[in-house]
């Protein structure tokens, strides 16, 4: 029986190899799972038409693929299941303000996924793969809006990139130089930490006067990191 992904590692690859800050360095497939859980957007690069492309979009992740979507016509999407692609997911968690600006850093969890991806064509997956990326974001909100239509369908391009190609980096913790001659200087130094907060749903205009008030898992939303 195939372990889960919580047991496995990921296989460290030319691509993926830690060659510097090493020990920020992850082959634990459960730290990429937890990051990709954690976020929805990411950036795709990919080459198109012999120059690089970086594309910011919405992913969403099963534990298997990494989806991404967008219109049928965009260059990116019709160049990337011809070719390697790096998929990147980042969380910045803090300024490290050192006592020297060359110490100075940040606590970050970065994952970064390469591969070749595929277009997605049968009609159960493209649906699953639109619900993963849907509920990534808001979960609940796959089943509480209109679901696409066959136009539309055709409209969207969708991909599916595996994800046993991946490199996954993390810093945490103080700065580095507290027993060093820097610390004589009398400076403060530490960590500012940062977060993403998702504030109060504001209503569409459109909605009028004496309209419902959104919906429990839309609301819920509200204070969520």
């Amino acid at each position: 029986m195939e372990n889960s992904s919580a047991s496995r590692t990921l296989p460290v690859t030319d691509r993926t190899r830690h060659r510097r800050l090493r020990d920020q360095g992850s082959t634990d497939r459960a730290a990429l799972d937890a990051i990709l859980a954690a976020g929805f957007l990411c950036h795709l690069g990919v080459v198109v038409d012999g120059h690089p492309m970086v594309v910011p979009t919405v992913y969403g992740s099963d534990g298997r693929w990494l989806y991404v979507h967008g219109s049928v016509a965009s260059r990116s999407l019709v160049a990337a299941p011809e070719a390697t692609v790096c998929v990147t997911v980042t969380h910045m968690d803090g300024l490290v303000l050192a006592r020297s600006v060359f110490e100075h850093g940040v606590n970050y969890r970065s994952a970064m996924v390469y591969g070749v991806p595929r277009l997605v064509t049968d009609p159960e997956e493209k649906l699953a793969g639109l619900r993963c990326l849907t509920e990534q974001a808001t979960p609940g909100q796959w089943d509480y809006a209109r679901r696409p239509n066959r136009k539309e369908l055709a409209a969207t391009a969708l991909l599916a990139l595996s994800l046993e190609e991946a490199s996954v980096k993390i810093r945490t913790g103080g700065p580095d130089d507290g027993d060093g001659p820097d610390a004589e200087l009398g400076l403060w130094a530490g960590v500012v930490p940062m977060t993403t907060v998702f504030g109060e749903p504001e209503p569409d205009p459109a909605l009028g006067d004496g309209a419902a008030p959104p919906p429990p898992h839309i609301a819920a939303l509200s204070g969520r990191r």
